[in-house]
């Protein structure tokens, strides 16, 4: 609902269902009918985000791919500012943005700040951009397409780790223009074999930038790390780190 709400009016919505079971088909089918731009892709089995990103890449006219989940919201401004910030800025490959944290009622409960012009060092700790924030340039995407045969999670860390060792930049605008949803009840969704893949994709992303800290071994197994702690610690943890206890 936020994208069809966007002040800048000229763009498609790709909608993507990955091979759900039928009650879920007829919602999603439906949804399509909301607005004369969106076009409607399905798959019969599923095969992962990262697949269906690539997929839909290939099937985009436009000049700029913009990322978008389900369960976030972009706010009206989001298109139009980051549209033509690339405009004016032609040496940045995409653009995201900082995001407010909401929870499962849709209520602010925090604020996620990202590095204006991210570096490789800001990779260490976590990726230095909101994936569902970011618009690309849509050529970088299409000569650049997600690892979908490797990465289970963390496509789009392992992505922006390989586009910035080819040397390409992004930069992130100082605004909210995305409320991004983080519950406790998605990290008890993550399973143990994702975050194996979250170190190898660690591993294999800070050899390509040439991360020397010697922080770097301990950043590499923190998703086991992690794994291992209850979901309510990591999210009381996450706001802490935030400072955004907002009333």
């Amino acid at each position: 609902m936020s994208m069809i709400l966007q002040s800048m009016e000229e763009w498609e919505l790709l909608l993507y269902d990955d091979g759900s079971d039928t009650e879920q088909e007829r919602f999603i089918y439906e949804m399509s009918y909301m607005d004369r731009r969106i076009r409607y892709f399905r798959s019969n089995r599923h095969h992962g985000l990262a697949y269906g990103l690539n997929k839909l890449i290939n099937c985009t006219s436009g000049t700029y791919i913009a990322r978008m989940d389900g369960d976030d919201v972009s706010h009206p401004e989001r298109l139009k500012k980051q549209c033509v910030y690339l405009e004016n800025h032609l040496y940045y490959a995409w653009v995201g943005s900082n995001a407010r944290l909401i929870d499962a009622q849709g209520r602010v409960w925090g604020k996620r700040r990202m590095p204006e012009v991210p570096q490789n060092r800001d990779f260490l700790k976590y990726s230095p951009y909101v994936h569902p924030s970011v618009v690309f340039r849509a050529k970088v995407l299409k000569e650049n397409p997600y690892k979908s045969t490797e990465a289970l999670r963390g496509e789009d860390y392992e992505l922006f780790m390989r586009l910035h060792a080819k040397g390409w930049q992004g930069c992130n605008l100082q605004e909210e223009l995305l409320s991004y949803r983080e519950t406790a009840a998605a990290y008890k969704r993550r399973k143990f074999c994702c975050q194996v893949q979250e170190l190898r994709i660690r591993r294999q992303g800070f050899g390509m930038l040439n991360i020397k800290s010697p922080w770097k071994w301990f950043y590499i197994v923190k998703p086991v790390i992690v794994w291992m702690l209850p979901a309510r610690l990591l999210l009381f943890h996450r706001k802490r780190r935030c400072n955004c206890f907002i009333k």
